[in-house]
């Protein structure tokens, strides 16, 4: 094992993408306020990779300050730009498991970030796949609220050159700031749901 340098996990590399969507694929303007998206995203060693273990309190244990880093670092991104919709999922180095990856998302990890922007009453959209350096992976994204305001159904996709090595996790989570441009499916809407408990 890689000396831990984080919450007593060898991260080797932190990364930000942010892309700012001011007309749709068809060149219409912004109805509002242009849509913001940030993807943050960690290069985890995988501690089990390479075997199987059915204890894995290596990766679960310290979650908690994971996402608590990751919920810092969207706060300070984000600034006064409000997140509404968010998602996370998991890249998993070819020596290791899905589960491996699915060890870092649980709610341990995600509800430091939850209460980093303003709370949540719906649960958080989630995948994850095995792959290598390149591969891209697509973060869902959902309103935080009410899971089901169709507006807000997205992704935000992301891959990185060199990331993951085989013995590796990428742990991501990705935000936005308001739902798609000139949506326009009907369904509930961001504005109905104030007042409601949001689904989980």
């Amino acid at each position: 094992m890689k000396k831990a340098n984080l919450h007593g996990y060898h991260v080797r590399k932190t990364l930000v993408v942010m892309e700012d969507t001011l007309a749709n694929e068809t060149g219409q303007f912004a109805d509002g306020a242009h849509l913001t998206k940030i993807a943050l995203a960690a290069i985890v060693q995988n501690p089990y990779a390479g075997r199987f273990s059915r204890n894995l309190d290596k990766l679960v244990r310290n979650s908690d300050k994971l996402g608590a880093e990751f919920g810092r670092r969207i706060a300070e991104l984000a600034g006064k730009r409000k997140i509404v919709s968010y998602g996370k999922a998991c890249l998993v180095g070819v020596a290791g498991e899905y589960e491996h990856g699915n060890a870092l998302l649980t709610t341990r990890f995600a509800d430091p970030v939850r209460d980093a922007v303003g709370g949540g009453k719906a649960w958080i959209a989630s995948t994850g796949k095995l792959g290598g350096p390149g591969t891209p992976i697509d973060i869902p994204l959902a309103h935080k609220d009410a899971l089901y305001v169709r507006s807000h159904y997205d992704t935000i996709t992301v891959s990185f050159a060199d990331a993951p090595a085989p013995d590796e996790i990428v742990v991501l989570f990705g935000f936005a700031t308001r739902g798609r441009l000139h949506a326009r499916l009907g369904g509930l809407a961001a504005g109905d749901i104030k007042g409601k408990d949001g689904l989980r």
